[in-house]
């Protein structure tokens, strides 16, 4: 059961402190709490709930998303961020309570249901519906004309694209130690399944403790070569195979049902692994379609990178476009992908959004593709990066328009480095380094708020330095008529003698 809120947002003024005083209206939890469309996000929200009329009514979409970007905010686990809530009134008054209350306003592992009643496509939604709200009046038609001419033209603002890998909590993934772990839950399985017919039957046989010795004898060596590795692995493949096996043989006899969810869910993952990797035993190869790197997020899948400090990145690939500091999740997939063919799709994102497409593209040279750069020329949308062909001859008549061009192309590699900037800061300052979550839905919702965090912290400095402009544009006019009042003094004194002779 889900109960609507009260449709008017909470004052801060009127929020009681049993303890006297009142809340800051400067504080960044006030003006962060003003930032977001709360009764929009409410509508989303209260969807996703039946209309039943009994039961324990569920939370408010305020206290579900609050929650979720207090604790990326702050960085907390889920059991310190519900302490953060109740021993702060600004984090309550945050999440919308009428007055501060010193107990816990939720149990801890209802932030886990929280991450799955927001889905990526809502959060996304959500995102927009605040970047939006921040803008002025003047803006709202789409983002001011950077170009430093004064032609009239219909494509206005600057679009940054780029791509990344947000990286899950797992171990780096060999073949050798998926095996081990997979036997290792195997003979679990088995040891759960005949654990009601102990001294009625003999267990069946696992030979976990030569399998053991097996697998350490070669995971002790600095460096075992390619036969010893593969002689392990086809030994792992084998009990693999037998306890399988033996699982199946006890399924027939009906035993599968004292077998926990969690169980069941790895016996299937655990087929499917041993089938891939038997095939890349017997075919000598390394790679295969949607190859699974950890028994408990089988979601999970390489990302081929090329970076420097880690080639081979394990987790989900995201789209991303900058657009006047916003940035905007525009494609979030398990699989790779190759980001060039999401430009045309984050074009007409930045057309529906604004109403009107980008004066310029920027972006790295894996999306200046001819499809890409034909739709751009199509669109009136100046691509950066070198054209394709050889470099123009230097001229006399040319040399002033190769030089703009050149200064122009270097403008939009510096231009292109605030996404670059975009992804450090999710992933050094934010939680997208190492994505805790183990589900799908609850690890896409992790990053989608984190985007949103992002957001709200650029329109929190925007807040604060209008602040600060206003507070110095006040202390400026105050000491100009401080001055100005301080000279009349100086001179009325320096004119009274004379005053006084006159008279």
């Amino acid at each position: 059961m889900y109960r609507k809120d009260n449709p008017n947002q909470l004052v801060f003024e009127n929020f009681y402190l049993p303890f006297g005083g009142k809340l800051r209206s400067a504080n960044r939890w006030i003006i962060l709490s003003k930032q977001i469309p709360w009764q929009e996000i409410e509508q989303q929200y209260a969807a996703f709930f039946e209309d039943s009329g009994t039961g324990n009514p569920a939370k408010s979409a305020r206290i579900a998303l609050g929650a979720l970007i207090i604790k990326e905010r702050l960085g907390t686990t889920d059991r310190e961020t519900v302490e953060q809530i109740r021993e702060n009134p600004y984090l309550q008054c945050f999440l919308g309570f009428p007055e501060y209350k010193d107990e816990e306003p939720f149990h801890h592992s209802l932030m886990s249901h929280f991450r799955k009643r927001f889905d990526k496509d809502t959060l996304a939604r959500i995102n927009e519906s605040i970047v939006f709200n921040s803008r002025d009046q003047e803006k709202k038609g789409g983002p001011q004309n950077d170009s430093s001419n004064d032609t009239p033209t219909d494509n206005r603002g600057k679009l940054i694209v780029d791509a990344t890998c947000t990286p899950a909590d797992i171990t780096y993934p060999t073949d050798l130690k998926l095996l081990n772990e997979a036997r290792e839950k195997t003979e679990e399985m088995i040891d759960v399944m005949h654990h009601p017919f102990i001294g009625e039957k003999s267990k069946p046989r696992t030979y976990r403790q030569k399998a053991r010795k097996d697998y350490l004898a070669i995971v002790k060596q600095k460096r075992p070569g390619y036969k010893k590795i593969r002689k392990a692995i086809r030994k792992q493949l084998g009990y693999l195979k037998r306890n399988l096996q033996t699982i199946d043989h006890m399924a027939s006899e009906g035993l599968l049902k004292y077998l926990s969810r969690r169980l069941y869910r790895l016996v299937l993952v655990i087929k499917e692994l041993y089938r891939q990797q038997l095939w890349m035993y017997e075919n000598r190869s390394h790679r295969i379609s949607d190859r699974i790197v950890s028994l408990y997020q089988p979601q999970v899948r390489p990302i081929v990178r090329g970076k420097a400090k880690s080639p081979v990145e394990f987790g989900a690939k995201i789209s991303v476009s900058l657009v006047d500091g916003f940035s905007f999740v525009d494609k979030l997939s398990w699989d790779a992908f190759n980001e060039s063919s999401d430009l045309v799709a984050q074009v007409e994102h930045y057309h529906r959004r604004f109403g009107c497409y980008p004066e310029s593209v920027h972006a790295d040279k894996i999306y200046r593709t001819r499809e890409n750069r034909r739709y751009c020329k199509d669109k009136g949308i100046r691509l950066s990066g070198r054209p394709l062909g050889r470099p123009q001859q230097v001229t006399a008549s040319n040399k002033a328009q190769l030089e703009q061009t050149k200064r122009q192309q270097r403008q939009d590699e510096l231009d292109r480095i605030a996404i670059e900037g975009k992804f450090g800061q999710a992933k050094r300052r934010f939680t997208l380094d190492r994505v805790m979550a183990k589900l799908v839905e609850t690890s896409e919702a992790v990053i989608m708020v984190s985007f949103i965090v992002m957001n709200l912290e650029k329109i929190l400095s925007q807040v604060l330095l209008f602040v600060a402009d206003v507070c110095m544009l006040v202390w400026t006019s105050l000491r100009r008529i401080a001055w100005r009042t301080y000279s009349r003094m100086q001179w009325e004194q320096r004119l009274w003698p004379v005053d006084a002779r006159i008279r």
